[in-house]
């Protein structure tokens, strides 16, 4: 297995005083030629990306999967993220569009329920090359080069490991009974709600927690939109890391030799143990970006991607995504 650097770790946050948007480079394989979707707009007589405005209470990979399927009919799951573009409109307001790069199954396109209307007159699948001649913007290119040097290192097919810290849990100095039993307030339950959207972008299969309360029911939303059961181990407790019980190794290998999207919830001592055997376990040359990704608030999460075809390619990138909540 080789060796290698990940993408430095990316926080996913928001200013205030620009407008947010999100979108993504939908691709699919066409008798094994890559295809990109672009989109023309009515209004704007354009070419460009599919992206929209992030709608109130909304976090930025929810917004790019939303206004995916808005403007396409194509429901995806985010993989990894392939730039920002900023600008500034008319007001003098900057405007700044956070991308993925998306695979578009045959199922998702044939359930598509796209036809051409007042705001999006048409879509073309066209090849890397058509695509840098359609597109109407330069920003547009940029964010396409990035994308493109996914494909030159072949990683394009990639699968998530997202490291959860449980939300907002009622303070031990208020808790009567053990640690492990403590719940979540009524903020920390609203955080567990917000966060099922965003990490539902992702296309999770797979749900694994502390056998912590706290835990537990930070991912019970989740579980329940997913229609998932939950798995509940103890080896990445609090209780047992204080212990030196826990075992991050055997959780993580077990997930990364499965390949399949998964969340991983535990507490802010045991994130920095997930992390850095994530990176052992894919070869991956260790940073300050493994600090960067599991020094967690609460609620938040990082999401750490794999190549699902080449394992030697170790963590393409990891970004970190904090709920306003």
């Amino acid at each position: 297995m080789t060796s290698r650097q990940a993408q430095g770790a990316t926080q996913v946050v928001r200013d205030d005083k620009a407008v947010y948007a999100a979108g993504a480079v939908v691709w699919r394989l066409v008798e094994d030629k890559l295809c990109i979707l672009l989109i023309h707009r009515t209004k704007y007589r354009d070419v460009t990306l599919p992206k929209g405005k992030v709608d109130p209470g909304e976090m930025l990979a929810q917004t790019a999967v939303r206004e995916v399927h808005e403007e396409t009919g194509i429901r995806v799951n985010l993989g990894v993220p392939v730039g920002v573009s900023r600008y500034f409109m008319r007001a003098q307001r900057q405007k700044v569009v956070h991308y993925w790069a998306a695979e578009a199954t045959e199922d998702a396109i044939r359930n598509s329920t796209f036809v051409p209307n007042n705001e999006i007159a048409a879509l073309e699948w066209v090849s890397l090359k058509k695509a840098r001649k359609n597109l109407s913007y330069p920003i547009d290119l940029e964010i396409l080069d990035e994308f493109e040097r996914l494909v030159d290192d072949g990683v394009l097919h990639t699968f998530p490991i997202i490291a959860l810290r449980h939300a907002k849990a009622v303070s031990r100095s208020d808790w009567e009974m053990s640690d492990a039993s403590r719940t979540l307030t009524e903020k920390g339950k609203k955080q567990a709600e917000a966060i099922v959207a965003p990490l539902r972008a992702f296309g999770i299969r797979k749900i694994v927690t502390s056998d912590a309360v706290r835990c537990v029911q930070t991912v019970t939303p989740l579980a329940r939109a997913l229609d998932r059961k939950i798995s509940e181990t103890e080896l990445i407790s609090q209780d047992a890391w204080e212990e030196g019980r826990s075992d991050a190794r055997a959780i993580i290998g077990k997930r990364v030799r499965a390949r399949k999207p998964a969340v991983i919830c535990s507490h802010g001592p045991v994130l920095p143990d997930l992390l850095a055997e994530l990176a052992l376990a894919t070869g991956t040359i260790p940073g300050s970006y493994l600090g960067s990704a599991s020094a967690l608030e609460v609620g938040a999460f990082s999401v750490a991607h794999m190549s699902a075809t080449n394992p030697g390619s170790g963590i393409i990138s990891i970004e970190t995504h904090v709920p306003k909540v």
